[in-house]
């Protein structure tokens, strides 16, 4: 478990102090329902403090997304680690990819693994939130134009990866495969900071933000250079090695240093995908390697390890 959390309102007072100045904590701001109603309140401590001043326990609150994204823009290897599991060769510029905001989800939310699926995998991410409306800028210029950051889940439906392997749209853009939350804290500083994924409490993937072959203000500029960005667009940032599928009934948690916990439970879906239009759900050797991690030099030579 990574010690470090987030919590408390800008100016805070924390209960620990560095003589007789008081140590202030980071804003944490979350999206809840309360009342029915789409709701931004404040983390403070365990509670969530609302505009009118109510007080709700944080683990009892029905979370939405934490943001509004016009869209929402994932880099592909960025990690030294997943880059070396791929034995990849990378070029000089990251590239990406696009999950539409109907993938959205929250802290807490069901994530679904339609039937006549079996390669759902976790990839632990950190998401970078716009603040305003940024073009053409520099790097050096990149972290005025960031609102914060939060934790994300860039969920991979690979049944889909032999033809959708260029855009990604269904393996990564299906229904519910992008939780966010569980709030986006602002002043974090992302250098040295650690990544942990678990399945149902075991520790699945770990890393830290130096790994990183892009920084989050390399990406942010990168991606503004043709793309306006608008307050809440999202970036989701890379992940370590060893994304591997979870099955109906697995709790995924994701933690990040300074930005608290991701969690959310793998379902079955109710509806099985249509079988009367479209490509169908596949495990070719490539779908299968991607999925559990297999022999990449050896990929359409021999079937791919499964242990």
């Amino acid at each position: 478990m990574i010690d470090a959390r987030p919590s408390g309102e800008r100016g805070a007072v924390n209960p620990l102090r560095s003589g007789t100045r008081p140590i202030l904590r980071p804003v944490e701001t979350r999206r809840v329902l309360l009342d029915g109603a789409p709701t931004s309140v404040i983390r403070d401590g365990e509670d969530l403090v609302a505009p009118d001043g109510r007080r709700l326990p944080a683990d009892e609150a029905v979370h939405l997304p934490p943001v509004r994204p016009t869209k929402i823009v994932c880099v592909h290897l960025n990690y030294e680690s997943r880059r070396a599991e791929f034995q990849a060769a990378l070029g000089a510029a990251p590239t990406y990819f696009h999950k539409p905001i109907s993938a959205l989800n929250g802290h807490g939310g069901d994530v679904v693994r339609p039937p006549r699926c079996r390669f759902l995998n976790y990839e632990g991410e950190i998401a970078i939130v716009i603040g305003r409306r940024t073009a053409h800028i520099p790097p050096a210029e990149a972290g005025a134009a960031i609102r914060g950051y939060t934790v994300a889940n860039d969920f991979g439906l690979h049944d889909f990866r032999d033809t959708d392997a260029g855009s990604m749209l269904r393996v990564k853009g299906s229904d519910t495969l992008c939780p966010l939350g569980p709030g986006i804290v602002e002043d974090w500083d992302f250098h040295g900071k650690r990544i942990e994924t678990r399945v149902n409490g075991e520790t699945a993937q770990t890393g830290t933000t130096d790994e990183m072959i892009w920084d989050m203000h390399y990406l942010v500029a990168d991606i503004a250079r043709t793309i306006t960005l608008e307050p809440d667009d999202v970036i989701l940032s890379g992940t370590p090695a060893n994304s591997r599928p979870v099955e109906p009934g697995d709790v995924v948690e994701v933690e990040v240093e300074g930005l608290g916990i991701l969690r959310n439970t793998i379902v079955e879906g109710s509806i099985p995908v249509r079988d009367d239009v479209g490509a169908q759900p596949s495990a070719s050797e490539e779908v299968v390697s991607t999925a559990l991690g297999g022999d990449w030099e050896f990929r359409g030579i021999r079937p791919p390890r499964r242990d």
